[in-house]
């Protein structure tokens, strides 16, 4: 999953990870609650996260770059 997401530079990257980690799970679950059985040991999400800095690059440089990193996963 990709997300572009700007915040405020005092906030941690790892406070706002684990809240979009959160409430995404949160609210899967109670809108799906028949893929509880899958979750593994009642986690939807892994422990792990990659962040990058974008750097003021127009979103649409970033959207295409996004594109072309599905595109690359799907052909491996």
């Amino acid at each position: 999953m990709h997300l572009l997401v700007e915040y405020p530079p005092e906030v941690a990257v790892s406070s706002r990870v684990n809240s979009l980690k959160g409430v995404s799970s949160r609210l899967t679950k109670k809108r799906h609650p028949e893929l509880a059985r899958r979750y593994w040991r009642g986690t939807l999400w892994t422990a792990s996260y990659l962040t990058a800095s974008c750097g003021g690059a127009p979103r649409e440089i970033i959207r295409r770059y996004i594109e072309q990193q599905r595109k690359e996963t799907h052909v491996r």
